[in-house]
């Protein structure tokens, strides 16, 4: 591995973990420099989940340390979610690409919908849907979710992020927060799957956790100092590129093999 790998790798991996903290869809980016380094597509899968990992033990390590989790609920969503990335990483094969671009294309029209037409939904938070217990309904959501974020990975933070606010009745900046601590919950089982089955290249892994470390840790900062506003920000951005990049007016790997 060059030193230009190197280092593309850990700038790569801190705009992904930025990307990743605050909404989602950063993956985009890693997998495809990924492949471009040449790892096969089941291999890179697995390899991109060290990044995943790293980063949401470094951002959920921040958001503990800035007081953001003051309850057992994210807890329990954590563990339907938990079950159905064990199931989605254990049939973890070849994925029809175009399929998971509609499916991600959906998701940022509806996000876009919501962002733009209700703004408030996002801002604030629901008491009469985070009174009571958790309901039924929104355990399979996130057993849905988990399963998703197990299979593929790609776009989840968008998916978790409808789910916990929409669905659960959290603010945009608590959802931020506890979308993170569920993806770090499951993404050790993920990422123990894909070893088991030696699915994992370490040494691209590590190198690329380096820089998302970083950028979780400095997105987690600013997530709590900015709010709610600047999250949406972000996500209006990262859905913008994500389109961009389903719809071909973009494309990241063109991009980074042009810089390699």
């Amino acid at each position: 591995m060059s030193l230009t790998e190197i280092t593309i790798l850990i700038i790569a991996g801190i705009v992904v973990g930025f990307i990743n903290t605050l909404s989602g869809g950063g993956s985009v980016i890693s997998l495809s420099l990924l492949l471009i380094c040449g790892l096969p597509a089941d291999i890179a899968n697995g390899t991109n989940r060290i990044s995943i990992f790293f980063q949401t033990l470094s951002s959920v390590g921040s958001f503990t340390r800035q007081k953001m989790f003051t309850d057992l609920r994210p807890v329990w969503l954590a563990i339907p979610a938990t079950i159905g990335a064990i199931l989605g990483a254990v049939l973890a094969v070849d994925v029809n690409t175009r399929v998971i671009e509609i499916a991600m294309a959906t998701a940022m029209v509806i996000m876009l919908f919501f962002l733009f037409y209700k703004p408030d939904k996002w801002l604030k938070q629901n008491p009469r849907l985070l009174s009571g217990p958790i309901r039924w309904w929104q355990l399979v959501i996130f057993f849905a979710v988990g399963f998703y974020g197990g299979f593929i990975q790609v776009g989840v933070g968008y998916f978790l992020l409808m789910a916990l606010v929409l669905g659960v009745g959290y603010d945009l900046v608590k959802a931020n927060a506890v979308k993170n601590l569920i993806v770090f919950f499951y993404a050790i089982f993920a990422l123990l799957v894909f070893i088991v089955d030696g699915k994992v290249n370490y040494l691209y892994g590590v190198i690329l956790s380096i820089g998302s470390m970083i950028g979780a840790l400095v997105a987690s900062y600013l997530a709590v100092k900015k709010g709610a506003g600047f999250i949406r920000a972000v996500i209006l951005l990262s859905v913008v590129l994500t389109i961009l990049q389903i719809t071909g007016l973009i494309n990241f790997s063109d991009l980074i093999r042009k810089i390699l």
